[in-house]
């Protein structure tokens, strides 16, 4: 019987926990992610995307990797802020355009591009918390 409780307060941490992690990033957007999607916008749906999975992929690691929940929700939050500093950085690294901006426009090289840096970096982190 505890399994079965111990499996359910685990799932419903993992969406919570997935669920902050998106609100968190529709933050760092300036347009609404769910309108953009609505209009059919490919590139926001990529990187929203890369978000959703980069986040899974996070969150499955240390959920796979630790016993405690608290170790896993520290995991997930050193993990996230990887990923924020991934936007960042890739932000920096892009002059002379600004990422949300051209995702808004439907520029579907970022949006992919983006993704894939979100993915990218999940792998990356994930890789430390084993």
């Amino acid at each position: 019987m505890m399994i079965v409780v111990n499996l359910v307060v685990s799932v419903l941490v993992i969406i919570f926990l997935q669920l902050i992690g998106m609100v968190i990033f529709s933050w760092m957007t300036p347009f609404k992610d769910m309108e953009e999607l609505k209009n059919g916008n490919v590139a926001v749906a990529l990187a929203l995307g890369g978000k959703y999975m980069s986040t899974a992929i996070i969150l499955g690691v240390a959920a796979y990797t630790n016993t405690s929940i608290w170790f896993m929700m520290l995991w997930f939050a050193v993990g996230y802020l990887c990923l924020i500093a991934a936007y960042w950085i890739f932000e920096l690294f892009t002059p002379g355009f600004r990422i949300s901006d051209h995702l808004q426009k439907g520029n579907v090289a970022v949006g992919l591009m983006l993704c894939l840096v979100f993915i990218g970096t999940a792998f990356a982190v994930s890789s430390l918390i084993i």
